[in-house]
């Protein structure tokens, strides 16, 4: 159960971001979520979007170039120590994340894992007690 992020290097100069959100804005395109990293020549933007497939592809239209990555949408529960609790099941269980962007929404949260075995870490983490989000509702989901 993985769902498709859009990963994006960015030159970092100005505007460049809002190029890549106009793109996705004019095409109908929602940002579920967001995370943007820069060093001091480039920034790393990743992207849960309503339609990844089609996001990708106005993009390159666009003449951005946007790699399509799978990666674990967790639903955790919006109480001190729940992420805690996730990450230590994959510690137990040998699973490496290699990076995670995370947001409450009331009493909600959602976690975005990136792990090179995401299928052994849905299964630790459905064992553990915990759930993910399916690709459609992901990609709906104010997570």
């Amino acid at each position: 159960m993985t769902i498709k992020q859009l990963s994006i290097f960015l030159e970092n100069r100005e505007g460049r971001l809002d190029e890549v959100l106009a793109v996705l804005g004019r095409n109908g395109i929602n940002i579920v979520a967001l995370s943007l990293a820069d060093t001091t020549e480039y920034g790393m933007l990743r992207l849960i979007v309503s339609e990844p497939d089609k996001g990708k592809e106005v993009l390159k239209e666009a003449g951005i170039v946007a790699m399509a990555t799978k990666v674990i949408a967790l639903r955790v529960p919006h109480a001190a120590g729940s992420l805690s609790k996730a990450m230590h099941l994959l510690v137990q269980n040998n699973v490496n994340i290699e990076y995670m962007y995370a947001f409450a929404n009331g009493e909600d949260a959602s976690a975005v894992l990136k792990t090179e075995i995401p299928e052994k870490a849905v299964r630790v983490l459905k064992e553990g007690g915990f759930d993910v989000w399916e690709e459609e509702e992901a990609y709906r989901a104010n997570m």
